[in-house]
């Protein structure tokens, strides 16, 4: 069995050209995991295949890096439009990053008046492998009827849902024919020398060597052929089916491409579903896998085909199959013999950037919350897991908004709980802006022993970034050494919530001086000494308030850069400059400097500056200081959360 990954921008026709496809022979089988992935097999001339659908949108890139790694064969579906070129770039460099051979299919042809060459033209700004342009259009009144095969020079015309019928060339298409045909000969010729003899001499290669030397650079990946179409009614649908037939890869192949041994399984999708558990979709590419096999150090549950019926034996080289209730099996590994390693990093999908608190809308489900999410993210390649330093719920890394609404919808369908998402609130922190001294006496008397400590401290700003920091220069034992740990760990307490209501960071204390008694002083009175003692001595050293910067590296199609320095400060923040990403054409790495809470502004503002083609990592950088208005409005919004 053969498989392929069909992927694309939204709204290209994915879906409608997987479900083409698998109607060339009106044998399809279709199955649905969630609303992102979907898999259609059918047969053709004889031969088993399987289809990944991935859903459109960068929300869904980390779904269509599992389905690449496991795949032969991609086929890329983009608009006919020049300048929605950037769109397919998501898709496009996933696919140079996976190594994985790829056609090009430019689908909604009916009704497009442009030249299909600006279009290719557009899209290679985004490849680094050479475009071919394998089709040129006819067109009759305007309209595109048919298409012409620049290595066999046969013209076929378009029937409604039908397989395309053979035509005599017309002659108002036969010089733009000549003229893409000698192009594209030029282009194959710079991998192959034999050709480049030929054409030197003017000898005219025979159609039979050319479509050879191409199935073998394409399934090498040295080329990436363009093929032209409308798949909603059905143009073009059987030349591309015929490419992949020739030319895609086998399951051999994908293993040596992901250098793992010949007789891997690949996890490619995992689900939860009530009453049924966890599963896993596995690739098994050398065959045999079957029920109670072995994998991953443990034994494989039930074993069903993908749409849940039997398995009529052992899976064949290259088959899929569904593993339920196996829950060591996780989506996104590579199991080979009695190991297990991850995917490949490209196929990780970018870092997830929007970050949700999310509570049950029911106290009571606060546990079943945690478990409910740990599963989820078991089997979801683009959502991370952590804890909300300040606030301690579920903190929740997504790709995007319809992420968040999948994952909202899926508590509440198959876990029974209903949930409420929060942006989380800014780390901010405060700090001292000059030096101070403090003396603090704790006494206490209420029958039996007592309690005394006397401390003499001075306070001072550290540099920023540079923590907190205590010493000592008692002399003479006026504070006995023991109890030294004590005020310590007082002053530690105290900076957990200063003047302003936040963390204080960055000072120094020194322990001076003290008193202590013999019969009444303890690490508890010194301790509590030392935190009463800097309480005080915050509030009397002019505290100021911090918020943290990110530093945020943004990866975005080089058209729309520019657009970014202005919502960069926007922002109040700082450009830091960009470069030409290192290996992704047509792509920058745009660096700045933005305020943490301004990060889920930044997420909102990339979306439709980009058309939902960038994304960003995100990492903490240091401290600034922030006073007037915007300080004001943090502590009073501080301030109401606490009451």
């Amino acid at each position: 069995m053969r498989c392929f990954t069909v992927l694309g921008p939204s709204q290209s026709g994915k879906t409608t050209l997987t479900e083409a496809l698998g109607a060339l022979e009106d044998r399809a089988r279709a199955t649905a995991f969630g609303d992102r992935l979907g898999l259609r097999c059918f047969d053709f001339l004889g031969e088993a295949w399987g289809a990944f659908d991935v859903a459109g949108g960068t929300d869904n890139l980390a779904a269509a890096g599992h389905a690449l790694a496991a795949s032969d064969h991609a086929v890329l579906v983009v608009p006919p439009h020049p300048e929605a070129a950037p769109l397919a770039a998501p898709y496009l460099r996933l696919v140079e990053e996976a190594g994985v051979p790829a056609s090009l299919f430019i689908n909604h042809m009916d009704g497009f008046e442009g030249r299909v060459r600006d279009t290719v033209a557009a899209l290679q700004t985004y490849a680094a492998h050479l475009l071919v342009l394998r089709q040129v259009p006819i067109r009759s009144d305007g309209e595109i009827t048919g298409a012409v095969d620049l290595i066999s020079e046969r013209a076929w015309e378009y029937r409604e849902g039908k397989p395309s019928a053979l035509v005599e060339m017309p002659e108002a298409i036969r010089a733009r024919e000549q003229e893409a045909r000698t192009e594209l000969l030029e282009n194959l010729a710079d991998y192959d020398d034999a050709l480049l003899e030929q054409l030197i001499e003017d000898r005219v290669p025979a159609p039979e060597s050319v479509f050879a030397m191409v199935a073998d650079m394409h399934k090498r990946n040295d080329i990436l052929p363009v093929f032209l179409g409308a798949a909603a009614h059905a143009n073009g649908v059987t030349r591309l089916m015929k490419d992949l037939r020739h030319e895609s890869a086998d399951p051999e192949a994908v293993a040596a491409r992901l250098r793992v041994a010949p007789d891997a399984v690949i996890a490619v999708w995992g689900d939860n579903r009530r009453h049924v558990g966890k599963s896993v979709l596995l690739r098994d590419l050398g065959g045999g896998l079957a029920p109670g096999a072995s994998l991953g150090g443990g034994t494989l549950g039930t074993l069903t085909a993908p749409d849940g019926k039997a398995l009529d034996g052992a899976l064949e080289p290259g088959g899929l199959a569904l593993a339920v209730k196996s829950d060591h099996v996780a989506p996104g590994t590579v199991y080979t013999g009695g190991g297990a390693q991850p995917v490949p990093d490209w196929a990780a999908g970018p870092v997830p950037a929007m970050a949700r608190l999310l509570t049950p809308a029911n106290a009571r489900d606060e546990a079943r919350l945690s478990g409910a999410l740990s599963r989820i993210a078991a089997v979801d390649p683009g959502m991370r897991l952590s804890q909300d330093a300040e606030s301690g719920h579920a903190l929740v890394h997504l790709q995007g908004p319809m992420h968040l609404r999948r994952l909202s919808e899926l508590l509440a369908a198959e876990f029974d709980i209903e949930v409420e998402a929060g942006t989380p609130a800014g780390s901010y922190r405060e700090t001292i802006s000059r030096p101070g001294e403090t003396h603090y006496r704790h006494r206490k008397q209420s029958g039996g022993a007592g309690q005394f400590a006397d401390i003499q401290m001075t306070i001072r700003p550290q540099p920023r970034g540079e923590g907190f920091v205590f010493d000592e220069t008692v002399k003479g034992g006026a504070v006995p050494r023991n109890y030294i740990p004590a005020v310590q760990s007082g002053c530690e307490e105290a900076l957990t919530e200063g003047p302003l209501g936040f963390r204080v960071i960055d000072l120094a204390v020194t322990l001076t001086d003290g008193k202590h008694h013999a019969v009444d002083s303890s690490d508890y009175a010194f301790r509590t000494a030392g935190q009463m003692g800097l309480r005080q001595a915050l509030r009397d050293c002019a505290p100021v308030l911090l918020q943290p910067m990110h530093r945020i590296d943004i990866h975005v199609p080089s058209v729309y850069t520019g657009a970014l320095v202005a919502q960069v400060s926007s922002l109040k923040g700082q450009v830091l400059g960009f470069d030409p990403h290192p290996t992704a054409r047509g792509w920058d790495v745009f660096r700045a400097l933005i305020p943490q809470p301004s990060e889920d502004e930044l997420f909102r503002a990339l979306a439709g500056l980009t058309h939902g083609t960038a994304w960003y990592e995100s990492q903490f950088d240091h401290y600034e200081e922030i006073h007037g208005k915007a300080a004001e409005k943090v502590r009073a919004e501080r301030a109401e959360a606490d009451a």
